[in-house]
Formats: structure tokens, sequence, C-alpha cells
């Protein structure tokens, strides 16, 4: 009986996922230099060919899943939304990595964050600067190029921050923050001013 496609893309899913994981639970187990292939192939249950079908080592295996996670940031930052209202899910993204933060402080002992955040500032960019193309080519006042890399730069740099500093806001402070720094820029950027706050008028009490 043969594989059917969705067979087969299920099962890869499956391997892919398997080794994300093993490579995660080493990363808190050792250091990042000691884990080998065999260590993480071992772990995952995985034949080394197989690994090498879809990896060409640890360290793409380890960039490619960080790649997949920007790509879900991206595909939740609104750039068609109003003036005032939000344009990157940070208190999203911090929640979720509230919880990775003993994975992080292992990176940062492997040295590894740097490369990490290096190749995510660059590629989120890229999906930021794609959206921009799709969403306002006309109305940018800045190279779409520019303002995707400011707003990259700016995500990652705050959530450095965040994560070097032990998270001593909570993933809605740090949204708040971001958006009061951040987003009226992006929006003037894109043509959209902030909308001035227009104050009730109140009788007096006699």
């Amino acid at each position: 009986m043969h594989e059917t496609r969705e067979q087969a893309d299920r099962r890869v899913t499956k391997t892919i996922a398997s080794l994300r994981l093993a490579m995660t639970e080493l990363i808190l187990e050792k250091h990042y230099d000691s884990i080998t292939v065999q260590d993480i192939i071992d772990r995952a249950n995985v034949g080394r060919s197989t690994f090498y079908t879809h990896f060409r080592d640890k360290e793409d295996l380890l960039i490619g899943d960080w790649k997949k996670f920007l790509g879900l940031i991206a595909a939740h930052i609104d750039l068609r939304s109003e003036p005032n209202t939000k344009v990157a899910p940070i208190e999203g993204l911090m929640g979720h990595l509230k919880d990775y933060h003993a994975f992080y402080r292992a990176l940062v002992r492997s040295g590894k964050t740097e490369r990490l955040f290096s190749v995510g500032i660059d590629h989120l960019a890229q999906l930021i600067e794609k959206k921009l193309a799709e969403t306002a080519p006309h109305t940018l006042s800045v190279p779409a190029a520019v303002c995707a890399h400011y707003l990259s730069l700016q995500i990652f740099g705050l959530l450095k921050w965040w994560l070097d500093q032990n998270m001593p806001n909570s993933p809605a402070e740090m949204d708040k923050i971001f958006h009061t720094l951040v987003a009226p820029g992006i929006q003037k950027a894109l043509g959209k001013e902030p909308r001035p706050l227009v104050r009730a008028h109140t009788s007096s009490i006699h």
C-alpha cells in the first residue's frame, strides 16, 4: 500500500517537530556546543539520513525553528490598522516567550543569542517589507526597507532588554510601552497620522 501525499506530509511534520523538541530539551540540559547531531536524533528517535534530508546541521535546525516562529510574528503584524491601534502582537509574543525564559538563558550561556537575534532582525525585516509591499506600497513616506528594518529592530531590542532584565514588566505592560514609543512613528510612516485625543467639554458646577 503506497503512502499518500497527505500521510507523507504528516510524517514529515511529525519528524521535524520531534527534532525541534529534542533540540529544545538538550539545550536546557547541556551546553549547546556539546550537543551533537547524534544526541538530537537519539532523543528524537530519528535516523541520521532522515535528519540530513531536512537539515544541514544542528544550527540549521535551530535557525529553521526560529524563522518559523518569526513567520508567526510577522503574520500578526497589522499594517492596515487605524491610527492609535496596535501594529505588532507584543503582548502575545512576550506571553509566549515568558515560558521559554530558561531556554533563553541557556542560549545566552551558549553564546548563540547574538547569532539568533541577528538572523531574526534581518528575517523579520524581510517579512515585514514584503507585507508593506502588499498593504502600503503608495502611502509610505520612508523607504519600505528602512521602515521594515526599524520595526524589526525595535521589536527585538525591546524583547532582548525584557529577557535580559528577567522580565520585570508584564507582557501587557511591555505591549503598552512598545506602542507608546514605536507605533506613532510607524503609523506616521504609513501615512496615518495618530489622532489627537479629544478632551470632553464639561459644564461648570454651580
